[in-house]
């Protein structure tokens, strides 16, 4: 699709799965913003729960800019995102999760960087937590990532709070459908870009707040910290990192084992002193 009058500056694509209870918060987050050249394309994962029923509130609040489609059933997000990135138009396309709070600048800031840098695909930013009852923390991020950083500071860009050229999303593919990248399409879609020869930079500003509670734990099982190893595996041959940095793997796997067997609390605990695991 190319672009034409009328159309979006930035489309925001986002999967949204069992989040009846968050969704309006987040949604409400990007009519709040002080950009409005932008479109929304929602895809409901085949939830059970009052998530499309939300969506469709909001669709039906501004159906000149808002697309809702729907998966009989669920699919995962490699898939939903890959749905709403083919009926994006935008210049730039930016990504937001259903339980997840962008802050009012977020747009504004994000696209006027990529405006006057061309030779940056990706901008993203630092992030904060939240639970329920307060922001307790951030999330920082290295300004000019290098392949090497994917060693060492993987994922070298937060993927919620991104924007990324249309173009470059295309030009790979979009986000690779393989189980064994569930929950870490995100770091895969880094190796992609960078290994075409597409870099990112991430703003020092926080932009965007993270919901991260029990359930979000909940999801951290000790399957998707092993798919976590796989994708770094896969993603060093495709970048080409030298051998040297391989042993580097095994050091990850005994990390992400010992974490997937913790007990939750002390996670918890342990998670919100080093803002990260």
């Amino acid at each position: 699709m190319t672009q034409g009058e009328g159309t979006p500056k930035v489309s925001i694509i986002m999967g949204i799965y069992q989040c009846g209870d968050t969704l309006a918060e987040a949604l409400d987050s990007i009519w709040g913003q002080s950009f409005q050249d932008w479109e929304l394309i929602l895809c409901d994962d085949g939830s059970t729960d009052n998530t499309y029923a939300v969506a469709e509130g909001y669709r039906q609040r501004d159906p000149q800019r808002v697309t809702l489609l729907r998966n009989e059933t669920n699919q995962g997000l490699n898939i939903t995102l890959n749905r709403c990135l083919e009926r994006s138009r935008g210049v730039y396309v930016a990504r937001m999760d259903g339980d997840d709070r962008s802050v009012p600048t977020r747009l504004e800031v994000e696209a006027a960087f990529l405006d006057s840098h061309p030779e940056y695909a990706i901008v993203s930013s630092a992030m904060r937590y939240f639970d329920g009852t307060c922001v307790w923390g951030p999330r920082e991020v290295i300004p000019c990532p290098q392949i090497r950083d994917f060693v060492f500071h993987a994922p070298v860009h937060c993927h919620a709070p991104c924007m990324i050229r249309r173009e470059a999303y295309l030009a790979v593919g979009g986000y690779t459908v393989d189980r064994r990248l569930l929950r870490f399409e995100d770091c895969n879609l880094w190796y992609k870009l960078y290994a075409a020869g597409y870099r990112g930079y991430n703003l020092q500003q926080p932009l965007y707040e993270m919901r991260d509670d029990r359930n979000a734990y909940r999801r951290r099982t000790l399957s998707s910290r092993l798919r976590a190893v796989y994708v770094q595996w896969s993603g060093f041959r495709l970048v080409g990192m030298p051998l040297r940095y391989y042993p580097y793997l095994l050091v990850e796997l005994g990390k992400n084992l010992a974490l997937g067997l913790m007990p939750a609390a002390l996670y918890q605990r342990l998670h919100r002193g080093g803002k990260g695991a």
